[in-house]
């Protein structure tokens, strides 16, 4: 326990972020942790010299503070203790700023349901956020629960997924969970004619970290098993949770600078589009 001591809860009123508020307070809970919840009001872009201005904007904050309305009288009714902030600004910069001057450990926020197109793109604030902060970020699709007793991990045996695969153990561990861990070999079809010595050298390596982080688990106590499968990477993890009735998807998110934060479509940002259970990005 103790992994997050201080968790931000991002909220706009939607149902699925109040769902996601609802899901923290259990996790806090369990975790003795701290709540902040934030909503942000986005910056209003119109032309300033209309006379109208002062209620365009008091309009544009009614939603946005009727959200923290909400969050108080959810709060009050679940007999949580929460900190509320409403700020106005670039909604995934301020939520990641915030995280940061609240020294949260966590991100929590809710997913809509996206239309198909959308899930392609996961052109969403969260993927924005996720791109954004160095804290961890937990997404919950909108119904999903958070649990922790049949956990998927994704592994490529990089830094991030060494970082994901520790929090992944401690969190099986704590709650007596069960962990299945996949690595992923995602190759062109033509590799398999024109290469299959490579194919099967990185097959090879797939195994590789994925018993690694067999032995580890299994080195604390957790029920482990290691799977080894081919295809397009967020397909394989979001079909394998399905299969697997996971709980919970645990993943790391390479770190992104520049112009690439704000650019759709990594793999953990598929993976959230996709899945029906809560997906935990772990950042390093």
């Amino acid at each position: 326990m103790g992994r997050y001591k201080k968790i931000l809860v991002a909220v706009d009123g939607s149902e699925s972020s109040m769902h996601a508020l609802s899901e923290s307070f259990k996790l806090a809970a369990d975790e003795k942790s701290w709540i902040t919840v934030a909503s942000v009001v986005p910056s209003y872009t119109g032309d300033l010299d209309i006379l109208a201005v002062g209620n365009v904007l008091q309009s544009m904050r009614r939603p946005y503070e009727k959200a923290i309305s909400d969050a108080l009288a959810l709060a009050r009714k679940k007999g949580a203790s929460i900190k509320t902030v409403c700020e106005e600004g670039e909604p995934y910069e301020r939520i990641a700023d915030l995280a940061g001057s609240e020294k949260c450990d966590l991100i929590v926020m809710g997913r809509r349901g996206l239309r198909r197109f959308e899930r392609a793109l996961v052109g969403s604030i969260t993927a924005r956020v996720i791109g954004h902060t160095q804290k961890d970020v937990l997404v919950l699709p909108r119904d999903a629960k958070i649990g922790w007793k049949r956990v998927l991990l994704a592994t490529d045996g990089s830094k991030y997924s060494k970082a994901a695969a520790k929090k992944a153990i401690d969190f099986a561990k704590s709650y007596g969970g069960e962990l299945k861990i996949v690595s992923i070999v995602d190759v062109p079809s033509e590799f398999y004619a024109e290469s299959p010595e490579t194919v099967e050298a990185l097959v090879k390596k797939a195994k590789g970290y994925a018993e690694s982080v067999r032995k580890q688990a299994e080195a604390s106590g957790i029920k482990a098993e290691a799977i080894v499968r081919e295809g397009e990477i967020y397909k394989v993890i979001t079909d394998l949770a399905k299969e697997q009735k996971a709980n919970i998807i645990v993943t790391g998110s390479h770190g992104r600078t520049g112009l690439k934060r704000l650019l759709m479509g990594s793999v953990a940002e598929k993976v959230i589009g996709h899945t029906p259970c809560p997906v935990l990005v772990v950042k390093v």
